[in-house]
């Protein structure tokens, strides 16, 4: 049985400012999506949409400011109004760990067709550019989860050899970030990345993202302690899954959209 390393959340200090992991993670996940990118904008498809790094450089922009927004306020009306609803002041304290990826989800959504209307780019193009190189970045983000010892999993087997004891929890737990920095993010990245870089039918690539997302998590929410729990037809559902239903069925209708319209779309190289 694996013990949590439970290491100091604050990597180090300047002067008064302490930078937490969890924020360097975040670091990460957006350096890690300039790199792809710029390896994106190579591929001969995507060259030919003329794709530049300075779109790259002022897309970030955007993005970084939706994945904030959007995960933070996603955690705060998906998972825990009425903590966050009493504590106000604590909605600012990002620091802390406590971003939802569906809320970043959808805040990206909303940055990203902002500027492609500033860009005159179709919101769709925009759309299947950045889908690879969302999930290293969630990756990044998981690990950073674990390290805060956040998102502890259900209860173990003792006899599992990754069973984990965790930080104020009784008993031996699934380490569920790390299944999600796995499967989510990784297994997501492995299976994304080849299928988009080849020309594929406008908006079949985001919709990948999402129904590969979708299907991932609404998986390894098996292991993980819900923040809460419902019951549909009998059968309980976590809030997780809950949210990557419609992730799921919204991107079956996409992909077979994309490719019913396959012929008659304009080419694109």
């Amino acid at each position: 049985m694996l013990v949590h390393p439970n290491p100091d959340p604050v990597a180090f200090s300047l002067g008064p400012v302490d930078i937490h992991w969890y924020g360097l993670m975040y670091v990460v996940a957006f350096a890690l999506f300039l790199i792809l990118g710029r390896v994106r904008i190579k591929q001969p498809h995507i060259a030919a949409q003329g794709w530049k790094n300075e779109d790259l450089d002022d897309m970030l922009f955007y993005g970084m400011l939706g994945v904030v927004l959007g995960g933070r306020l996603g955690e705060v009306l998906f998972y825990q109004p009425a903590h966050f609803f009493a504590n106000p002041i604590e909605i600012f304290k990002v620091w802390q760990g406590g971003m939802s990826f569906h809320g970043g989800f959808l805040g990206v959504l909303v940055a990203m067709a902002l500027w492609a209307r500033k860009s005159k780019r179709n919101v769709l193009d925009v759309y299947d550019f950045i889908a690879p190189m969302v999930p290293l970045g969630y990756a990044a983000g998981r690990l950073g989860n674990f390290i805060n010892h956040e998102l502890p999993g259900r209860l173990a087997d003792p006899s599992l050899p990754w069973a984990m004891i965790w930080p104020g929890v009784e008993g031996p737990r699934h380490p569920s970030p790390l299944y999600q920095m796995l499967i989510d993010g990784i297994v997501v990245f492995l299976i994304l990345w080849p299928y988009a870089r080849k020309a594929r039918p406008r908006l079949a690539v985001g919709a990948m993202f999402t129904l590969l997302y979708g299907c991932a998590r609404f998986f390894t929410e098996y292991f993980r302690v819900p923040d809460w729990e419902t019951t549909v037809a009998g059968m309980p559902i976590t809030s997780g899954q809950v949210l990557s239903l419609p992730m799921i069925i919204a991107a079956l209708a996409m992909l077979g959209w994309a490719y019913s319209r396959e012929g008659k779309q304009p080419v694109r190289a």
